[in-house]
């Protein structure tokens, strides 16, 4: 990667939704209002809830395709074409940060964009001409994501924007038995994830677990949590844990859609 650039990327944590957010008449436009408040990135790393693979693993680098990982949705949607270039310098940057004695890092080539990574890019970077470079996680351990994070934090100064892709709560086996509407779990653990963002209270998010009211209804498996933690981790190695502030709030067929900004 180049020289450090003068404006430092923020991180970001977005709720990606499901590939009929593009359908929405409101989320679309606060993704792309969003984005176009951003100093415009050199290349966008993602990290995003659907892709787990331990050693941590670099995708696609040369020709980008996507991954259309979901299953029963109407035609159009494995239609949607998203020809990011790739990002071979970003790799090599992202390779020398992460590796260290006993931290190995895979390459896996023909790993395209999952739908957590390529459903917000549509509407954040229509273009489709920045280079994108999705990692896996290859852990879902808060603190070992936030120390990635702290890893990847120097590309922030070298144009690179950071990208956590979740979903700020995420139970669809429950959402079948709420009836519609807002479920409690949900908008309990959206208002407390709130709060301990505002604090800083970074012990409490990284316990989320144990100290969220109905975190475990919210999250009965974490993977949609988890790349807040690499946000945060590269927030917290450049000093501006204290410069977040949520960008998109409210709910979508009864998730949470919370997505903020750090820096």
């Amino acid at each position: 990667m180049d020289a450090a650039l003068d404006v430092r990327m923020p991180a970001l944590y977005l709720s990606h939704g499901a590939p009929p957010l593009a359908d929405d008449p409101v989320w679309p436009g606060q993704l792309a209002a969003w984005s176009a408040g951003l100093p415009r990135p050199k290349a966008i790393l993602m990290v995003s809830a659907h892709w787990e693979e331990a050693p941590l693993a670099l995708g696609a680098t040369e020709t980008v395709p996507l991954v259309y990982d979901f299953w029963g949705f109407p035609e159009h949607y494995y239609r949607v074409e998203y020809a990011a270039p790739g990002a071979p310098e970003l790799a090599a940057s992202v390779r020398k940060l992460l590796r260290a004695p006993g931290t190995p890092v895979q390459d896996i080539p023909d790993r395209g964009l999952d739908h957590g990574a390529y459903v917000p890019l549509v509407e954040m970077y229509p273009g489709a001409d920045i280079p994108v470079l999705q990692i896996s996680m290859p852990t879902l351990d808060p603190r070992r994501l936030m120390d990635i994070g702290r890893r990847l934090a120097p590309l922030r100064d070298e144009g690179v924007l950071i990208v956590g892709s979740g979903f700020f709560t995420h139970n669809l086996a429950a959402l079948r038995h709420t009836g519609g509407g807002v479920p409690g779990w949900s908008a309990e653990f959206d208002a407390w994830g709130n709060e301990a963002l505002a604090a800083r209270d970074v012990d409490a998010l990284l316990d989320f677990e144990h100290k969220s009211p109905a975190g475990r209804l919210a999250h009965p498996r974490t993977e949609h949590f988890a790349p807040l933690f690499v946000t945060m981790g590269a927030a917290d190695a450049a000093g501006d844990l204290d410069a977040e502030r949520s960008v998109i709030d409210g709910f979508w067929m009864g998730l949470a859609k919370r997505s903020v900004q750090f820096g």
